[in-house]
């Protein structure tokens, strides 16, 4: 008969050595008959086993080179003094079937302290989902209201009828998204002026808010972010871009993600040039030509917003007087030469040093392909990257690299990390938004060296 495991009260280990091979069998019988009549008939072993007080004797033994080992474990539920007259009675057994043996009972363990480990360990597991349980259920509550109420808030803007935020009628900023849910996402996090262009063909709504607000295209970082991008780039003015990070939709992003994104948010100018999208110039070189001289007349009067967010929109516009000539509007445009150039090109030829040369072939050979080159001091190429990843290649390995040489917009950011790296030559398409450009820091841009 087997104990009940729910009475065991402590568990007997000893550990057998023979000299011989014995098995399983041999020490069990050995047990009981070499403690029989031993202990008295209150403590013998076969009647302890039939009233259930003592338990299945569990026997574990190996043998190896010409010897047994193993181990015994005996379960009881006979009061502590009991247990310990048995344990001793074990070290009594010298024989183990036809071997000479020892038993040595080295320790009786209480299971009921294990079980009141376990029962501690459990409990406070259970008390911990607890808390957390009556903790998050008060914010839960919180927040589903706020929530509730902002998606309440959505409205349909436009003859399209776009889902947008309550602000966007007045906003002088808006956020570009690509559906709803992006929407409905951006207003749990309490951003309002958010509005969707709901697939990639885009709204004529859109195109005409772009031409009186701040644009801000805020797309998912996967392959249909890029197509809707390409999209607004042809058909509407995108000031900025923010890019969810890669692989993951603007629906799924927490409210923290959402404004890290927003925060890195880049010039689409600068977009254009860093990832070779021609959307937008493709889209102006074909505006009818009073068109393009609205759209010149109306950066002669930037808001103060613009001032500050787009300085090199407005470096390459025609000056205002060039377009006073009523007799022939049409004749400069921003994509022209003007006649003053034609004096310029019979100057002569610009004389450049060696290393001069040696970027002007670079940066030509780099052309249109986003790219960059980064050189030690001997002008040998160390490696080449994109320009979307040049800033963590120099943070995470600048070993070596004296100079860059890459198709893209010289930032403030890039001549930052360049004298923090001691590097001595910065060579790109052109130069960015610059406040401060370090004195250790050489910088060329291609029409220099053209």
């Amino acid at each position: 008969m087997n104990i009940d495991p729910s009475t065991t009260k402590y568990m007997i280990k000893a550990k057998l050595v023979a000299d011989g091979i014995v098995e399983k069998p041999d020490v069990v019988g050995a047990i009981f008959g070499q403690t029989e009549g031993l202990l008295g008939d209150e403590l013998d072993l076969r009647d302890l086993q039939k009233s259930g007080r003592i338990g299945r004797i569990e026997v574990e033994v190996g043998s190896k080179q010409g010897k047994s080992e193993g181990e015994i474990l005996i379960p009881s539920s006979l009061d502590q003094v009991e247990t310990v007259i048995l344990a001793a009675a074990l070290e009594t057994i010298d024989r183990v079937g036809p071997c000479k043996a020892k038993i040595n009972s080295e320790s009786i363990e209480d299971v009921r302290i294990s079980k009141r480990a376990l029962i501690i360990e459990r409990a406070r597991s259970l008390l911990g989902d607890l808390i957390k349980q009556s903790k998050s259920s008060g914010i839960d509550l919180t927040e589903s209201v706020r929530q509730s109420v902002q998606m309440e808030e959505i409205i349909h803007y436009g003859r399209e009828r776009l889902p947008a935020g309550p602000n966007v009628p007045e906003s002088d900023a808006i956020i570009i998204v690509e559906g709803r849910s992006d929407v409905l996402n951006l207003l749990r996090s309490g951003i309002k002026n958010a509005i969707a262009v709901e697939g990639t063909n885009v709204p004529k709504t859109i195109s005409d808010l772009s031409k009186e607000r701040i644009i801000t295209a805020f797309v998912d970082g996967d392959r249909g972010g890029e197509l809707i991008l390409r999209e607004l780039f042809q058909v509407a003015e995108v000031d900025f871009v923010a890019r969810a990070p890669r692989g993951q939709e603007v629906e799924e992003l927490t409210q923290k993600q959402i404004m890290k994104c927003l925060r890195n948010k880049i010039p689409g100018e600068q977009f254009i040039e860093m990832y070779g999208l021609e959307g937008e110039a493709h889209r102006e070189a074909n505006q009818r030509p009073h068109e393009r001289h609205e759209k010149i007349d109306r950066a002669e009067r930037p808001s103060r917003h613009e001032k500050a967010e787009r300085p090199e929109r407005f470096d390459r516009q025609e000056k205002p007087e060039r377009f006073e000539r009523a007799e022939r509007p049409e004749r400069f445009d921003r994509y022209e030469r003007p006649p003053r150039a034609e004096v310029e090109e019979k100057k002569p030829p610009k004389r450049l040093s060696d290393s001069q040369e040696k970027y002007k072939e670079i940066i030509n050979e780099l052309s249109s392909t986003s790219k960059a080159k980064l050189l030690n001091s001997k002008g040998t190429v160390l490696r080449e990257v994109p320009v979307r990843e040049l800033v963590n290649s120099l943070k995470s390995d600048p070993k070596g690299v004296d100079s860059i040489v890459f198709d893209g917009i010289v930032t403030q950011r890039i001549l930052d990390i360049a004298s923090e790296q001691s590097i001595s030559t910065i060579v790109g398409t052109k130069m960015g938004n610059v406040t401060k450009q370090p004195t250790s820091v050489e910088v060329w841009t291609k029409s220099d060296l053209n």
